[in-house]
Order: C-alpha cells, then sequence, then structure tokens
C-alpha cells in the first residue's frame, strides 16, 4: 500500500470516500485522512455527535489515540485520570492504557480524532456502522477484539 501520490482535499462535511458513517443513534464519522493515504503509517476522522455518552473503556493493542474537540465539551478519561476537553483542547491516549470518552454537551458535538499507526480503526468502524440495533456487550467485545482493542470497563456516565 503506497501513500498518496497527490493532495488529498475535503471540504467541510466531507468524507474522505463520500460516505458518512454511521456509529449508532449518538453518532458519526468522516474519514479525513485513511491509512490508505498514508501507508497505514496514521488516519483521521471526524467524529460528530449528537447525543450525550461516549464508547466502553477499551485499550488499543496497536494504535495510540489523539483527541482534538472542534465542538462542545467532552470528558475524556485515560488510565485513572479524567479530563474536561472543551473546543482548541487536545489529548493524547497512549496505546496499552486503558481510555474513553464522553459527550456532555447538548445539540452538536465535533472532535477530530488521530491514530498513529492507522492500524484497523477504519473496518472497526464501518463494522459498527453495519449493526441493526444497540450489540450485547459480548457482540461489542468481539467487535472490538477482532480489531485490535479490549473493552476494559463501561462507557463514562455523561
Amino acid at each position: 500500500m503506497g501513500t498518496a501520490k497527490r493532495a488529498i482535499r475535503l471540504q467541510h462535511g466531507q468524507d474522505r470516500f463520500n460516505e458518512r458513517v454511521p456509529i449508532g443513534a449518538k453518532s458519526s464519522i468522516d474519514r479525513k485522512v485513511s491509512g490508505e493515504d498514508t501507508a497505514g503509517s496514521w488516519s483521521i476522522f471526524e467524529a460528530h455527535w449528537s447525543l450525550k455518552g461516549g464508547p466502553p473503556l477499551h485499550v488499543h493493542r496497536v494504535e495510540d489515540e489523539w483527541f482534538y474537540v472542534i465542538e462542545g465539551e467532552y470528558v475524556v478519561q485515560v488510565g485513572d485520570e479524567r479530563f474536561t476537553l472543551s473546543p482548541g483542547d487536545s489529548l493524547l491516549a497512549p496505546r496499552e492504557v486503558p481510555h474513553t470518552y464522553t459527550y456532555l454537551g447538548e445539540g452538536q458535538g465535533r472532535m477530530l480524532i488521530a491514530y498513529q499507526p492507522a492500524g484497523d480503526m477504519e473496518a472497526f468502524f464501518l463494522e459498527m456502522s453495519r449493526l441493526t440495533g444497540p450489540p450485547l456487550p459480548d457482540e461489542v467485545q468481539r467487535i472490538f477484539r477482532a480489531h485490535g482493542m479490549e473493552v476494559v470497563g463501561p462507557p463514562l456516565k455523561a
């Protein structure tokens, strides 16, 4: 897999592959930079939140995860520390350290999330988008494990 040979420009609200990826009833993602563009070195997603909540506490075995808040307020837990993030704030969650986040706001929340290396995160989000209803805990764990992650606790309370 080679890196892009040309500039890749996306306008506001665009997904790299012209397909906003829904993640349950609470969120969706736009792929801004694909691992396909960077030979798997890294990827960037813009996450959109319309309801309070977030993912379960989990560990990435391969990827570091970086958060940058564009709109709204989030609480992010990395290890035993909790941080409140507002627009313009960023935070790194290193691989192998349990982490999660929750959207606190009303209305729309937006956050850039980057993964280094890109790992299997695009495939993870695409698989999550194909769920037809709220998954059972065993199904969530199966999907996380299939993409190099482990669920180690519940989501944060919003």
